[in-house]
């Protein structure tokens, strides 16, 4: 079989090769302790599922759905971004619906990069932001994320004439992977040197609801000047535990709005109005269960951190995400020795970039016990050979 040639430049995707080496491992009958992908562990709200089932009994549901999301959905977004941000949407040409926000990540290079144009993106960084660049035949510049940097890119590292060339800037914060937070300040900076070299920014905040410690983190669309430069990505799944269901959101600049819903008219036909109806009643509903789900997460971060500081690991907890983002000499070793010296998966650091390298993520997605568990397995293992 040949393939196209675009394939032979996408590196394989990195948790579907630590999902191969998960059931390799199992097959063997070792019980595996999964702190590698950040899937929540914690059931969609019953009332979210509840207005699921009705809605999908709905025969009104069962037709092909607007490309650009119900109505409704998209004013529940708008409502739902005013209470949390403070910011104004029109919910016509501001709002589209997304089939989770790794799809609009995935289909905004379609839209804004020729083939040549060069995509900033965050290294480590979320690997969908590589292959999305890929994929549109643009050239990736690394925005390298360091910790004496507090894992924030550095602009003024970045030879004018690449931002020149520049079409599109991914970034997220609260980060995967490093759990990094961003000042407004931070996002101030996004703004102006977006506007100084005609960048259009996508900044992926699917992880906002996840905080702790009493943060609650920004939405890029708070600062002055950003719905004039770019787009956030939002999404249900790690706010309502809704990963499988596929439903998420971007928001912000009409134009770039438009431009991406051009793309996903021609390549998909919108997402199931059944789960955009209980999305609704999710973003409008009680708020309880993301608090609850938060304060889950602390308890089991602070088990981790804990645990990891007993075991000699310098390390700082995370204020947002569900990951903890720990400094090891080699990245693929270390992940190795866990997987097959304690039966614990993490994931390797340079598996989201040649920056990641000498880190590996830690996800608090399973319960207590079972990160007890990992530690007392960690406890015999001899770290100054990993």
């Amino acid at each position: 079989m040949m393939y196209a040639k675009r394939l032979d430049h996408l590196p394989p995707y990195l948790f579907a090769r630590i999902d191969a080496m998960k059931a390799e491992k199992r097959a063997e009958g070792v019980d595996v302790i999964d702190l590698g992908v950040g899937d929540p562990d914690l059931p969609t709200p019953e009332y979210i599922v509840d207005a699921l089932c009705e809605a999908a009994r709905d025969p009104a549901t069962h037709h092909y759905p607007d490309y650009t999301g119900m109505l409704d959905y998209r004013k529940a977004v708008a409502v739902w971004y005013k209470k949390r941000f403070n910011v104004d949407l029109d919910p016509v040409t501001e709002v589209l619906a997304l089939i989770g926000s790794k799809e609009g990540i995935a289909h905004v290079p379609e839209a804004f990069v020729n083939p040549g144009d060069i995509v900033l993106a965050t290294d480590p960084g979320y690997p969908v932001y590589k292959t999305s660049t890929l994929f549109a035949e643009g050239e990736l510049y690394n925005m390298p994320l360091r910790e004496e940097n507090g894992f924030l890119p550095v602009f003024d590292d970045i030879p004018s004439d690449v931002a020149k060339k520049a079409k599109l800037m991914f970034l997220g914060y609260p980060n995967n992977p490093t759990g990094a937070v961003a000042p407004r300040e931070f996002f101030e900076e996004v703004v102006d040197f977006a506007r100084d070299n005609e960048i259009v920014v996508v900044h992926d905040n699917a992880y906002s609801e996840v905080c702790f410690d009493g943060y609650k983190p920004l939405s890029f669309l708070e600062v002055d000047g950003a719905m004039d430069v770019g787009i956030e990505m939002h999404s249900l799944s790690k706010t309502y535990n809704m990963t499988g269901w596929r439903i998420g959101m971007a928001c912000g600049n009409a134009d770039v709005i438009a431009g991406l819903g051009r793309v996903k008219t021609n390549v998909d036909s919108g997402a199931f109005d059944a789960i955009q109806r209980a999305s609704i009643v999710a973003l409008t509903g009680p708020q309880d269960c993301v608090d609850d789900a938060c304060r889950i997460y602390q308890e089991r971060r602070d088990v981790l951190v804990n645990g990891l500081r007993e075991l000699g690991f310098e390390i700082t907890a995370p204020k947002a995400t569900f990951y903890v983002w720990l400094k090891v000499d080699d990245s693929m070793k270390f992940a190795a020795k866990m997987l097959n010296e304690a039966g614990i998966v993490v994931t390797p650091g340079v598996g989201f970039g040649e920056n990641g390298e000498g880190y590996v993520r830690f996800a608090i997605t399973r319960s207590i016990e079972r990160i007890k568990e990992a530690l007392e397995r960690m406890r015999g293992l001899d770290f100054e050979t990993s």
